[in-house]
């Protein structure tokens, strides 16, 4: 299957409507789409409603990216960190409501280091996904340790690793992501880099070398979605 992104495009791309935005998504040749699950970024209300739409063009869902907004307060022993924590259990929940697969969330930066309060919340996380037949998928940025803490520390089938191309040439180029993780593979965030301040871009359009990133990919037997996240 080939996917894309719902969100492509902020600001002006959201004057198309979205259940428009599916049909177009559809008629552009895409087999499925990865939703945008929350209220950020300008999206406003009524995001929930974007399940059936996409359904309803004919696109198979394939994830929900979870909010981002509190993802390095997950450790904190205040409000901020219950927050994250309930918005986590809260998605696993719309999941299993909306029907959809997987959620990919975004670890804490290595800044803030997860400690024993954010592994115990991960783990009850991930029994609510366990319970509700939910795959979690956690993305690669700028949290190398805690990436490799918590998919180090839960072995459960229902947990694995997002890559994310352009993240990956962005914070970590050295480390070979997909060979590390390539067994765990979920899900895929392909989309090119021209820089620090110019992500998401196109593939072809930005400096990844997409012959090896692909080859490496089809490597390690991934069998899911070829998903695009490009966003400008």
């Amino acid at each position: 299957m080939i996917g894309i992104y719902d969100c492509f495009g902020y600001g002006a791309g959201y004057d198309v409507p979205f259940d428009e935005r599916y049909k177009l998504i559809k008629k552009a040749g895409f087999d499925c789409v990865m939703l945008w699950w929350s209220d950020k970024f300008g999206r406003g209300t009524g995001y929930q409603k974007d399940a059936c739409f996409a359904r309803d063009a004919g696109l198979y869902i394939e994830n929900m990216h979870t909010p981002v907004h509190e993802q390095n307060s997950l450790s904190l022993d205040n409000l901020e960190g219950n927050s994250v924590f309930q918005t986590y259990l809260q998605c696993v929940k719309d999941c299993a409501k909306y029907g959809i697969p997987t959620m990919v969330i975004h670890l804490p930066s290595d800044k803030n280091p997860i400690n024993s309060l954010g592994l115990e919340r991960i783990r009850k996380i991930i029994d609510e996904a366990e319970t509700d037949n939910i795959r979690i998928a956690f993305e690669n940025l700028n949290n190398l340790n805690n990436l490799a803490l918590v998919l180090g520390t839960f072995k459960s089938p229902k947990v694995g690793y997002c890559y994310d191309s352009c993240h990956h040439y962005n914070y970590a180029s050295d480390n070979d992501l997909i060979k590390q993780y390539g067994n765990r593979l979920m899900a895929l965030h392909l989309h090119d880099n021209g820089g620090q301040h110019n992500q998401h871009q196109l593939p072809f359009d930005g400096h990844i070398d997409w012959t090896h990133v692909m080859w490496e990919i089809s490597n390690v037997g991934y069998q899911g979605a070829t998903s695009l996240e490009p966003m400008n």
